[in-house]
């Protein structure tokens, strides 16, 4: 696997990480000593790039991390942290919170959280216009200047807002959606991080599991994401699962899962790519990183791209509050 370049300091990362959301129950149940696992085995197959926000599970995900960490395992890992996204004791989602003082405070309990004294890169998990960008930006700086934070971060946020940005504060990578089914981030986004050499780091790239035999056997479990996704409600999900099912054909055309072709589809749009393996266990890691090894003919990304053309999911990304959070979909 190759690695990429990341902040000004001649720092690699590999080209893969391992996003560990799903560890903490967004997707369902999960077993914590095979979540344990699974990152052990991400750390020895050169998948040092962990992925995880301070919400997942209302950290438990940090937690968990932080344990799989032990024995050594820290200096082997590039911890990646997002922050901001806040919620009620039942639940309930609160919007987002960038303050200065915040964001310093979200840093405290991470650390506390994660067994560690400094994380990797740090980021906003969305952009919230109330607070002016330089000032959320800024207390990060000022955290990576008092040694917590190594690199600065951005998710799910314009070109011109990526561009306004990068002129102010150092900022070493954006987190956005990307796959098959969600590819607005080609018309602006892409460009423009291409434009200021800065790696993108891919999340969702099989659509909350649209993109797999679960959907194919209609036995997708409505988990707590999932029931809030338009793409999986009643009048969406019919017209995706025709996508998939033409999908599935041209991965046993090619002797592979559906999974391994998304991965190995999303490779081929740039070496400048960090694409999340969202696994919750030790075989879907695996599954995406046979994928990951995968190069496409271009007769294949022709039959890829007739099976799920641009712009034909039915459905937005997210639901309509949660869509006005995202920056990446206000311009």
């Amino acid at each position: 696997m190759h690695r990429l370049a990341i902040g000004q300091d001649g720092e690699t990362i590999p080209a893969a990480g391992l996003g560990c959301m799903g560890m903490s129950g967004g997707y369902g149940p999960a077993d914590d000593a095979e979540s344990i696992a699974t990152i052990h085995a991400a750390l020895d197959a050169g998948i040092s790039f962990i992925d995880t926000g301070d919400f997942y599970g209302m950290g438990h995900n940090e937690m968990l991390i932080g344990e799989a960490l032990k024995g050594g395992r820290r200096q082997r890992a590039f911890l990646s942290v997002k922050f901001g996204h806040m919620r009620g004791p039942d639940g309930a989602q609160l919007g987002y919170d960038l303050r200065p003082a915040a964001v310093k405070n979200f840093l405290a309990y991470s650390l506390r959280r994660l067994n560690t004294d400094y994380v990797d890169l740090y980021q906003p998990a969305r952009y919230d216009r109330s607070v002016a960008l330089e000032d959320t930006l800024g207390a990060i700086f000022d955290l990576k200047t008092a040694g917590y934070v190594r690199h600065i971060g951005l998710s799910e946020v314009s070109g011109s807002t990526l561009r306004r940005a990068a002129t102010v504060y150092p900022v070493a990578a954006l987190q956005m959606e990307y796959s098959l089914l969600s590819r607005g981030i080609e018309r602006e986004i892409l460009p423009t991080l291409r434009e200021l050499k800065m790696p993108l780091v891919a999340y969702g790239v099989l659509s909350r599991g649209l993109i797999s035999d679960a959907t194919l056997m209609d036995t997708v479990t409505m988990s707590e994401v999932r029931a809030r996704m338009p793409r999986f409600s009643p009048k969406n999900f019919p017209r995706n699962r025709a996508l998939i099912e033409a999908l599935g054909a041209v991965a046993r055309g090619r002797g592979a899962s559906m999974a391994q072709l998304a991965f190995a589809w999303l490779r081929s749009r740039g070496d400048d790519i960090v694409p999340l393996v969202g696994a919750r266990r030790r075989d879907q890691l695996a599954e995406a990183l046979e994928g990951l090894a995968i190069t496409l003919t271009p007769e294949e990304l022709s039959a890829i791209e007739q099976a799920v053309p641009k712009n034909a999911v039915a459905g937005e990304r997210y639901g309509p509050l949660a869509m006005k959070h995202l920056d990446s979909e206000l311009t």
